[in-house]
């Protein structure tokens, strides 16, 4: 059997074994790639041309579609290449690239969404203490601890895993270097293995933690206001963090702490695109659902791009 220091590349998963069934999947892929880039780069560009989203909750959002961006970026490209040229290769060090940034943006993008259940309680708990507590300096703060503690994460589990020999051959039974996929095919001990996901763990259900104990009180100071317009207008503001927050919570969990006995390749394929695809995608649609300020801006983003092709 290949050791680690053998293997030179790594076998991604082969969706089909039709010609037309792959191109049918770099078709679907593609479609939710340019969807979430398109989403995602419209929230960008009306952030920070609108001076009236230049808040902190307007802020945090700015990073999420970039995090957003950045873990799609990491997976669909590669796989649809893969389908278009008909092949499943993926190098080494391709690998564990696929493996640090995925890491780094989904654990980015958790901190980032325990800082976001913060702003929100500050917001609707402690409005009159939301400028001091939130200023532009904390914000940036926050944001900072986000991405840093996203990057150290990542770096410690890439290390760890890329570090176990390898001896159950090169095939990865996903369509992207994936750290449980990876350490099936490591000979090292259990504990070894489960080392890094317990930190991780910790870290998620720390963060967890916080973000019910944040909507309890939110909730709490929302079934207290006596209108109930305002109550409504309020909490309008939680649900698309809270919407996001359950849908990427629920599928990387279960993709990463299911039982053994429940695990199968279609069953892992789909809860990997559950977790790393579908956030992405739908993120920016759930936030502008219910929020005018953002529908707005980008819709006078829309209109002024328009004006400005046709006077071109």
């Amino acid at each position: 059997m290949p050791n680690s220091s053998s293997v030179t590349e790594f076998l991604l998963l082969a969706f089909a074994d039709t010609r037309e069934l792959q191109l049918l999947h770099f078709a679907l892929f593609l479609g939710i790639y340019l969807a979430a880039l398109l989403g995602n780069g419209l929230i960008l560009t009306a952030v920070a041309c609108d001076h009236h989203l230049h808040t902190p909750m307007y802020f945090f959002l700015l990073n999420l579609a970039l995090l957003d961006l950045g873990s799609i970026s990491t997976t669909l490209p590669k796989a649809m290449a893969n389908a278009l040229w008909n092949t499943r290769a993926i190098s080494y060090q391709g690998c564990a690239a696929q493996v640090l940034f995925l890491v780094f943006f989904i654990g980015a993008e958790f901190s980032l969404l325990t800082v976001m259940a913060y702003d929100r309680y500050v917001a609707i708990c402690k409005p009159l203490h939301y400028g001091s507590l939130l200023g532009s300096r904390a914000c940036a703060q926050m944001a900072a601890a986000a991405w840093g503690s996203g990057f150290l994460n990542a770096a410690l589990h890439t290390a760890n895993t890329f570090s176990l020999p390898l001896c159950q051959g090169n095939a990865v039974d996903q369509f992207f270097c994936e750290i449980p996929q990876i350490l099936k095919l490591s000979c090292s001990n259990a504990y070894l293995r489960g080392v890094g996901v317990v930190f991780s763990m910790s870290v998620l259900f720390g963060c967890s933690v916080f973000i019910v104990l944040s909507y309890v009180q939110i909730l709490r100071a929302v079934l207290r206001m006596p209108s109930e317009q305002g109550r409504h207008k309020t909490f309008s503001t939680c649900l698309p963090h809270l919407a996001v927050v359950s849908l990427f919570i629920s599928t990387a969990m279960f993709a990463y702490l299911k039982p053994p006995s429940i695990s199968s390749p279609s069953l892992d394929l789909v809860m990997a695109v559950l977790y790393s695809v579908l956030p992405p995608a739908v993120n920016p649609l759930i936030y502008s659902m219910r929020n005018q300020e953002l529908r707005k801006a980008v819709r006078t983003l829309l209109e002024y791009t328009i004006i400005q092709h046709i006077h071109l």
